[in-house]
C-alpha cells in the first residue's frame, strides 16, 4: 500500500533498466533506458503504472465500466481500454478531436479491444453526454482523467521512482539525472515526489511537449501549473513536504510550436535510436524528451563523462498515425528496393 491506496497488479515489474552501449559510446555519456514502453497490455507504456491504482478504485466502487478522455490518438486512452477488457470491464475514449480520416494507430487498437470512441464537439458538455448514455444503459462509470494525471494517478510514477532508485545503486549510478516527458504532469510529478520524499539522490529534468499557452516561452506557465498540482496532492496525502517553483527542472524549449506535430529533427531521433539500440521511439512523447536530452548532452550541459536515465514511456502506435506516418514512409523509401 502506497500514501494509503492499494492498487490490482497488472505488470511485471520491475520494468529492465539497460545501458544503451552504442549511444553511450556515441556521445561520451552513460545512458541508460528505463523501459516503461515493455509493460505487457496493447503494446506497453507508462498509464499503466497509474491504471493500476485507478483499477483497484473503480473495482471497489463496483464500475462496470471505464470512461476516460484525450485527443483521437491518445496512449492513455488505449492502455485504461487494455485495462478494461482485461478485467471484464467496458470501456470508452472521449476525444475533441476532429476524426482522422482512417482508423489507424491507437484507434485501430482501441476497436480491437471493443473500446468505443466518441468524437464529440466541446469536452465538457460532451464528456456529461457520454457518461449519461452509458449510465443510462445501466452502466456504473468510473470516470478516469486525461493522462490519468491527479492526485490518485501519481502513485504510478511514485512506485517507479523507489524501484528506480534500487536498479540505479545496484548499478552504481545513483548520482543520474532522469529525463521523463512531461505532458499532463502525472508521470513527471509522481517521480519527483518519489525521489524527494523517499530521499532518493537521482535527479529528475522534464522536457516540456504540451503547449499549454499555444507559445514556446511557457516555463514559468508550466511550474504554475505543476506547483498547483503539487499542493493538491499535499493536500489529499498531507505530506509534511514543501516545494517552490525552484524545484521543477523543466525544459520547455523541445515543443517545436505545437503538440504532436511532425519534426524532421525529432525523426532524426528515431532514426538515431533505432540504428544504434533497436529501441523505437515515437514522434510527439519519447522522441521529443530524447532529442531534449541529447541536445542538452551536445551542448555541455550535461558534462561527459554524467549518468543519465531516459524514461521510455512508450507510445509505438504513434509513428502508425497519418500525419507521422507519410513523412516516415517518404523519407524511408529510399531502403526499399525493388
Amino acid at each position: 500500500m502506497l500514501l494509503g491506496h492499494d492498487k490490482i497488479e497488472i505488470l511485471h515489474l520491475p520494468t529492465p533498466l539497460e545501458r544503451l552501449n552504442n549511444v553511450s559510446d556515441d556521445l561520451g555519456v552513460n545512458i541508460y533506458c528505463k523501459r516503461d514502453d515493455l509493460t505487457n497490455l496493447a503494446t506497453g507504456g507508462n498509464k499503466l503504472r497509474k491504471l493500476e491504482y485507478f483499477l483497484k478504485d473503480a473495482l471497489d466502487k463496483g464500475a462496470t465500466m471505464l470512461i476516460t478522455e484525450g485527443g483521437a490518438q491518445t496512449n492513455h486512452g488505449r492502455l485504461t481500454a487494455a485495462v478494461a477488457t482485461k478485467f471484464g470491464l467496458k470501456c470508452a475514449i472521449i476525444t475533441e478531436d476532429e476524426y482522422p480520416g482512417e482508423i489507424s494507430a491507437n484507434l485501430l487498437l482501441d476497436g480491437m479491444m471493443g473500446c468505443h470512441v466518441h468524437f464529440v464537439k466541446d469536452m465538457e458538455t460532451g464528456r456529461q453526454e457520454v457518461i449519461k448514455h452509458y449510465e443510462d444503459q445501466g452502466e456504473k462509470v468510473y470516470y478516469v482523467p486525461m493522462g490519468g494525471s491527479n492526485e490518485l494517478g501519481i502513485l504510478g510514477y511514485y512506485e517507479c521512482a523507489q524501484e528506480l532508485t534500487a536498479q540505479a545503486q545496484e548499478l552504481g549510478i545513483e548520482d543520474a539525472t532522469v529525463f521523463s516527458t512531461v505532458g499532463s504532469m502525472g508521470t513527471y510529478m509522481g517521480l519527483l515526489l518519489g525521489f524527494v520524499n523517499e530521499n532518493s539522490p537521482l535527479k529528475l529534468k522534464g522536457i516540456n511537449v504540451l503547449p499549454y499557452d499555444g507559445s514556446d516561452d511557457l516555463t514559468e506557465n508550466l511550474k504554475d501549473a505543476l506547483l498547483e498540482y503539487f499542493q493538491q496532492i499535499k493536500l489529499f496525502y498531507n505530506l509534511d513536504l514543501e516545494l517552490t517553483k525552484a524545484d521543477f527542472d523543466v525544459e520547455t524549449k523541445y515543443i517545436h510550436g505545437a503538440y504532436n506535430n511532425p519534426l524532421p529533427e525529432i525523426r532524426d531521433m528515431m532514426y538515431y535510436l533505432a540504428r544504434k539500440e533497436a529501441i523505437i521511439i515515437d514522434p510527439c512523447y519519447t522522441g521529443k524528451t530524447f532529442e531534449g536530452m541529447v541536445d542538452l548532452i551536445k551542448s555541455g550541459e550535461i558534462p561527459q563523462g554524467s549518468n543519465v536515465i531516459f524514461m521510455h514511456t512508450g507510445g509505438l502506435p504513434g509513428i502508425y498515425t497519418k500525419h507521422h506516418r507519410v513523412e516516415l514512409e517518404k523519407e524511408l523509401m529510399p531502403y526499399m528496393h525493388f
